[in-house]
């Protein structure tokens, strides 16, 4: 191998890769970057045999060959180099690292015993800008928590019919549904579930791109493709493998119907569950109590240590009054993630579950069951 980059490009392929490239003393190999030559691009590899992230970067190529050298270090070294253009070369197992002023060598592995990044059949689903998906993980991901007993709810569930796709989270209290109209119907129906962590990944891989991603799916596996459309070539890749099992069918525990309707300035709201977050118990319960008559919401909470808080915002009301208890946290995150400055929040009785919508936008449902108390 013998390459000439620019350093500000390598910088940044690293940073995304290098993510996944932790320690592992059971196999040390993951720790590392593979550097390979394709056409006119460096193209650098990291696994964790779950998740495998792949990046291109636009190089001067004067032979091929490929190194696996250890990928942190690599990123390391290279922040802190001053000069912009950078020379690198294979040297057996060594990669030698060259710029105007100063000679490097590091010490790395043979590239053959960097595990095979798999390859799937490429069966494209669907094309979808970056904004847009990007949008939609980040209203969902904070949903599920990890699960040795169910871990089918562990993961995000991606569901593509006609011309939708629905990205949904649950944690078996709470859940999110973000709904992404797509231009034009699919070529093919799926849903799979995709691990939190891979996730994750995608979502700080889309916080820093433009472009679109183009999505392929196999029965095991999925692929996220960022596109770059000044280039029309591949900037980064994502496969991940699918977590097994059923997902369970979330759709029967969404309400057709409501018993009691609020609508509130969102701001407010969440403010006041803040503040009688403070005073809240050990399992962070809040009661709400709806005053049809009187147009408001009472917000009280109380706590033997610290004291109570009760406070009274106006709202819009239908139906009937109810009493009830949410943990606080919950309906705050809700909120969070809903993008309009006033917001719905239907309830269905005591111990039915309550949900949370943005005016004016049927896209996101969050759906939270209330506290029983005794």
């Amino acid at each position: 191998m013998k390459i000439e980059i620019l350093k500000d490009n390598l910088k940044r392929g690293l940073e995304i890769v290098e993510k996944i490239a932790k320690k592992n003393l059971t196999l040390p190999v993951l720790s590392n970057v593979l550097l390979s030559c394709e056409g006119n691009f460096l193209r650098l590899d990291t696994t964790n045999l779950e998740t495998s992230i792949s990046w291109w970067v636009l190089a001067k190529i004067e032979e091929g060959g490929k190194i696996a050298i250890p990928a942190a270090f690599f990123s390391s070294l290279i922040n802190l180099l001053k000069e912009e253009r950078i020379y690198l070369r294979s040297q057996g197992k060594n990669l030698i690292l060259e710029t105007k002023n100063q000679t490097t060598q590091i010490q790395g592995i043979d590239p053959e015993e960097f595990p095979i990044i798999p390859k799937i059949e490429k069966e494209e689903i669907v094309r979808i800008s970056n904004q847009k998906l990007l949008e939609a993980l980040g209203q969902i991901i904070e949903i599920p928590s990890i699960s040795q007993i169910r871990p089918e709810i562990s993961g995000i569930y991606f569901s593509f019919k006609k011309d939708l796709l629905k990205i949904v989270g649950t944690d078996s209290f709470r859940l999110a549904e973000k709904t992404i109209g797509l231009k034009g119907k699919i070529k093919k129906e799926v849903s799979f579930i995709l691990p939190q962590d891979a996730v994750r990944e995608l979502i700080n891989i889309l916080s820093r791109e433009e472009g679109y991603v183009v999505i392929y799916f196999s029965p095991n596996q999925i692929l996220f493709e960022n596109i770059k459309e000044e280039t029309s070539h591949t900037q980064v890749q994502i496969l991940s493998r699918l977590i097994e099992g059923e997902y369970p069918k979330y759709q029967e525990i969404i309400p057709k119907k409501y018993k009691t309707q609020i609508i509130s300035k969102k701001d407010d709201l969440q403010n006041q569950l803040k503040q009688a977050g403070l005073f809240s118990g050990k399992i962070s319960e809040v009661k709400l109590a709806v005053q049809p008559e009187d147009n408001r919401l009472k917000i009280y909470s109380e706590s033997p240590e610290i004291g109570k808080n009760e406070a009274y915002l106006p709202v819009k009301i239908k139906g009937e009054a109810i009493e009830i208890s949410f943990n606080y946290k919950f309906l705050i995150l809700g909120l969070q993630n809903i993008r309009s400055s006033e917001v719905i929040f239907e309830l269905n009785g005591e111990e039915g579950p309550g949900v949370l919508k943005p005016v004016g936008d049927e896209s996101y449902i969050y759906i939270s069951m209330p506290i029983k108390l005794s």
